[in-house]
């Protein structure tokens, strides 16, 4: 049911689709509701990406599955015939599936699906699956750290490499890499994965870090939404990384003013990608950034979005080091302690 865009000041393009705008709702809880969905089509969404799909979440509703067979099948000499042999569809992939059937059929934006695995052969398979059931493009949250004292960094970037390779060997849909930021070579890793044949790059994915509980002698897990100052790691490498790579560029992370989508324009992103913004203020928050948007281009001096995108990224910047180390030293020396 997706419908084109209709071409304004602020349209964008992104994994090949025209958007109205580059705001984007990204993973969240929020599309786990289909009313909430659609509430924020209706605040204007230009396109929609899903909760992630997690393969730990299938793989242990799988085993207690099995476990659920076994203990009711206990001391039948041929329970065994009955175990799947194969892992089976679960609830939450099946619920996972049928989101996305639904929201195809009422929502008139791109709907971008979400899939986070473990193991090869569950992202593949996954990922035929969620092809199949109509969404338009997938974005792969790769959420691993190496942690690994023996893997070496190319290792790492060799297995990335290898699974997406697979996955877009497998299906067609367009496919956007969500990244962290800890590579030692973002730059080249980039142009190595765009020689994959994906479509796009989101930056950055964001890690929940564990935290200490010092009374209780724990290690503890909390969640801290985004503010404004974590804009600034994805704005800078969204500018290095701009008019080098033929690549779609999300900047994600941090945006919760069009001042702060603002910024990951200049720098280079095709889309801004929402998501503590949205789980604070709820999708009435997209109009205000979307005013706020088309505010800020009538004060300017371009005609359109596409013409300010990218102006002070590396590639544009009158003085390029300031995306690099100088600037650290100018900061430094012009400091006030």
């Amino acid at each position: 049911m997706t419908q084109k865009a209709k071409s304004t000041p602020l349209s964008s393009q992104y994994l090949g689709f025209q958007l109205e705008h580059p705001l984007v709702p990204s993973a969240s809880p929020l599309s786990k509701n289909l009313d909430l969905c659609y509430q924020l089509e209706d605040a204007g969404a230009s396109a929609l990406v899903l909760y992630s799909l997690f393969e730990e979440e299938l793989d242990s509703a799988h085993q207690r599955h099995i476990q659920l067979l076994h203990e009711r099948d206990l001391g039948h000499s041929e329970a065994s015939h009955f175990l799947p042999l194969h892992r089976q569809p679960t609830h939450a992939l099946e619920a996972y599936l049928e989101q996305i059937q639904r929201l195809k059929q009422r929502l008139n934006i791109p709907v971008i699906a979400s899939l986070n695995g473990i193991s090869r052969d569950g992202w593949i398979e996954n990922a035929r699956l969620i092809e199949e059931a109509g969404a338009d493009a997938l974005e792969l949250n790769i959420y691993a750290l190496a942690a690994d004292p023996h893997l070496t960094a190319e290792q790492v970037e060799a297995g990335y490499l290898d699974l997406i390779r697979a996955l877009r060997h497998t299906i067609q849909l367009p496919i956007v890499v969500k990244l962290s930021p800890f590579f030692s070579a973002l730059a080249h890793f980039v142009v190595q994965l765009e020689q994959t044949g994906i479509q796009g790059v989101a930056l950055f994915n964001r890690f929940y870090q564990p935290d200490i509980d010092p009374d209780s002698l724990r290690v503890s897990s909390s969640l801290h939404l985004s503010t404004s100052v974590d804009t600034l790691l994805p704005m800078r490498w969204l500018g290095i990384l701009y008019g080098k790579t033929g690549l779609s560029l999300a900047g994600t992370g941090g945006v919760h003013s069009s001042e702060d989508a603002v910024k990951f324009i200049l720098a280079g992103a095709d889309v801004v990608h929402l998501c503590s913004l949205l789980l604070k203020q709820g999708p009435q928050a997209l109009k205000t950034l979307r005013q706020g948007l088309e505010q800020w281009l009538e004060m300017s001096p371009y005609d359109t979005l596409e013409q300010a995108r990218g102006v002070l990224s590396h590639h544009h910047s009158d003085d390029p080091s300031l995306y690099e180390r100088a600037s650290y030293v100018q900061l430094l020396s012009r400091a006030d302690y």
